[in-house]
């Protein structure tokens, strides 16, 4: 081994090499004790060891440490709500519910507990004392309690009893009643290879790593103790630690691209609420109340409150009379009894043309052109192309010039300049509110041809009831798939993913190029 090897040595390896002079086999807990290094210096100087094949991993134990969270701390100073049932019980023969003085949760939990330990009974509405003898069995989760309060045990040094009670009141997903926390850490042991030992031999016969100086100081220079130091050499070969800055998310960063892309065209943006009612939702925009995409299988139902507040009565009335015979826009209508009732239904947003209509009905003097980046939601099966929540670009232009060669301008923009696609398509589509109409498909490059949406001019039974008299070009464009053309992804997934390294390859791609 040539001395070049020694003197690339980290001072942090040389510290943890030398602590094998006298033990063959050390424990992480043990080699921090013996260096005096902090914990994440004797990780970081073990793992360059491990690599380096110098010493190796013999052992890997699990710790399991018990310790008492803020409601255990509390129950600690407190008591537990059972305790204090037991203790109200050792005074009278029956307790009203009310006379605990307690939550209705820690009642419910506390009665459930000590109902099944066969301590108590319930009988109209009092608490009775079941079983005396068993009162104990009650309180040892409070002697336990304060055993450990304000201190750190280990897991597999209690007893049975202890290791049950923590069990069933330790924190666990979905489980409210986290009285202990239990923390696993792994405890690895060591030991020195035959190239380790080898190392260590002519480490000990070296000065020792501690007298090693690694930067000259101005202090060095100025009183010359430099002068008989030994000096860590520079490996110019060694890659610095990669600096990593703060970036905006790449689906993020594409989004207000989207954003200043449009701006810069001259369109204004408008937004509205996540939760939308029936009626902005689907009923201004023509789409009967029996239609299956209305369905619980199409939308998401708020629970509660179930219902907006009034809707103004002049459109509400204009377009039910709509729905029912046409009203004065030359159409039939649909023919049934509108539900006014419904039209106050409170769902989630289920496409951002709810945003255009909203905005129709504020009479924009033409000409117009709005746009809006809207979430939405529908609980569609998760796969490569789909999710339940997505953001669409919608938008209106509103023009008496407005025609259908424009729209599809528009639409080839979007489809090459702001997917990226080289490939694009129209076909014709079917929609309740725009006639004609026509559905944006692009090629993904593994994905193969993707629908981006669908646009159309508004019907007169759109606009008509609104007090829109003028043609209105709209468009609803699924912006996820397009950010998954430009990301170059393939799962539609990956644009929430939490993955580092793909999340600034991807915004590091996007920056470059300065894609749209």
């Amino acid at each position: 081994m040539d001395e070049s090897y020694i003197k690339g040595l980290h001072p942090l390896e040389s510290k943890i090499i030398l602590s094998f002079k006298t033990c063959k086999q050390l424990k992480f807990s043990e080699l921090v004790s013996l260096t005096g290094l902090s914990e994440p210096e004797t990780h970081r100087a073990i793992q360059w060891l491990i690599t380096k094949k110098i010493i190796s991993v013999i052992k890997r134990d699990v710790k399991r440490n018990v310790t008492l969270t803020e409601l255990g701390n509390r129950y600690a100073r407190e008591g537990l709500p059972e305790v204090k049932i037991i203790n109200l019980l050792k005074k009278k023969d029956a307790v009203k519910l009310t006379e605990t003085g307690l939550a209705s949760k820690e009642i419910s939990e506390a009665i459930g507990y000590l109902k099944s330990a066969g301590i108590i009974n319930i009988e109209t509405g009092m608490i009775k004392l079941r079983d005396p003898l068993k009162i104990n069995n009650g309180i040892k989760g409070q002697k336990f309690i304060d055993k450990i309060r304000g201190r750190t045990i280990n897991f597999d040094e209690l007893s049975n009893d202890e290791q049950s009670i923590v069990k069933s009141m330790s924190r666990k997903r979905g489980k409210t009643r986290g009285v202990f926390r239990v923390d696993e850490r792994e405890e690895f042991t060591y030991k020195i290879t035959d190239l380790g030992k080898a190392v260590l031999k002519i480490l000990i016969k070296k000065v020792e790593p501690s007298v090693e100086v690694s930067q000259l100081t101005p202090s060095l220079l100025k009183d010359g103790s430099w002068k008989g130091k030994v000096f860590r050499e520079y490996n110019i070969d060694i890659k610095p630690p990669r600096i990593v800055i703060g970036k905006p998310h790449p689906y993020r960063e594409f989004l207000d691209r989207v954003r200043e892309k449009l701006i810069s065209m001259g369109f204004c943006e408008v937004s509205g609420e996540l939760v939308e009612n029936e009626f902005w939702n689907m009923d201004a925009l023509f789409m009967p109340q029996f239609h299956s995409a209305r369905e619980i299988h199409g939308i998401y139902f708020i629970r509660s409150p179930k219902y907006s507040k009034e809707i103004e009565p002049k459109i509400l009335g204009c377009v039910a009379q709509t729905h029912q015979d046409g009203w004065h826009t030359g159409s039939r209508g649909w023919g049934y009894k509108f539900d006014r009732e419904r039209a106050k239904r409170l769902i989630l947003r289920s496409h951002g043309t709810a945003l255009s209509v909203r905005t129709l009905a504020l009479h924009p003097n033409p000409p117009g052109k709005y746009f809006a980046i809207a979430r939405c939601f529908r609980p569609d099966p998760v796969d490569a192309a789909h999710a339940p929540d997505f953001f669409q670009i919608e938008g209106i232009v509103v023009s008496k010039d407005a025609n259908f060669r424009s729209l599809l301008g528009l639409l080839k923009l979007f489809g090459t300049e702001i997917a990226q696609s080289n490939e694009i398509k129209f076909i014709p589509g079917y929609f309740p509110f725009t006639e004609p109409s026509v559905e944006l498909h692009a090629k993904h490059p593994k994905l193969g041809w993707v629908e981006l949406g669908g646009a159309g001019i508004f019907r007169p039974e759109v606009t008509m009831p609104l007090g829109v008299n003028v043609p209105v070009l709209a468009w609803g464009l699924g912006l996820d798939r397009m950010a998954m053309m430009v990301l170059d992804i393939h799962d539609i997934r990956d644009l929430f993913s939490q993955d580092l390294n793909l999340i600034r390859k991807k915004c590091q791609r996007l920056l470059s190029q300065k894609v749209i």
